[in-house]
């Protein structure tokens, strides 16, 4: 069956952009460049893109599968979230503030908790915003305990160089959904685009993930070898 083209394309610009994004991160982290307000900002736009197309693309993959079983959403979830746990593993060993939830982790939940709401549009779009608006008010908050990292309860000690818990964002994940359902009814598009072909964005787009694994260690190492970081 078809891709879509703009969708791949959007992937790949998002994860060039992401790439950007989490080099500055590194370059911050490490007291090589101070920083400021706008990367912070660029991140979160970078993130809250690749999320909408993460809910988008998922909306996809279930219009044009023949198995629609909460098993196949559950495997899929729970191998994305492995590779969230590959990255907690490596960063563990190379970095004090590890990552304990980041986004893979997210987006592996995600696809297993959006089940039930899967085939929704206004129920998605009107519980998304309402999980923003509680996630931007308890982001403030500081609790004492760290059990619930993963839902958004953060505790005044910590901090982690990719941290993205469900409050708020499974809210953008669940307008992702909207947005896919309402665009992309039983995979057709409800607007003509023609049929462009940027090839490679389209093929970084469909590598996303494997370049997302690889591009820190890549970062890292190249900033190892050249005496910037000392590891």
């Amino acid at each position: 069956m078809e891709r879509f083209w703009e969708i791949d394309s959007l992937r790949g610009i998002a994860i060039i952009l992401m790439i950007i994004s989490n080099l500055m991160t590194d370059l911050i982290y490490f007291n090589i460049y101070g920083g400021g307000i706008f990367w912070k900002y660029f991140a979160y736009s970078v993130a809250s893109v690749f999320i909408l197309l993460a809910g988008i693309s998922l909306t996809l993959s279930y219009s044009r599968a023949s198995e629609k079983s909460f098993k196949k959403y559950l495997k899929r979830g729970l191998k994305i979230f492995s590779w969230g746990l590959l990255i907690t593993v490596f960063t563990w060993f190379f970095i004090k503030d590890f990552v304990i939830f980041g986004i893979l982790h997210f987006i592996g939940i995600s696809i297993i908790l959006v089940y039930p709401l899967i085939k929704y549009k206004l129920a998605n779009l009107a519980v998304g915003i309402g999980i923003i608006l509680i996630g931007i008010y308890t982001i403030g908050l500081r609790f004492t305990f760290p059990y619930l990292l993963w839902l958004g309860f953060v505790p005044s000690w910590f901090y982690s160089v990719d941290y993205f818990p469900l409050l708020p964002w499974f809210g953008v994940f669940l307008i992702g959904i909207f947005i896919g359902n309402w665009a992309y009814p039983n995979y057709k598009r409800i607007f003509n685009l023609g049929e462009r072909n940027p090839k490679l964005l389209c093929y970084l787009g469909r590598h996303s993930l494997f370049i997302y694994l690889l591009h820190q260690p890549v970062i890292l190492s190249i900033l190892y070898l050249s005496g910037i970081v000392l590891i």
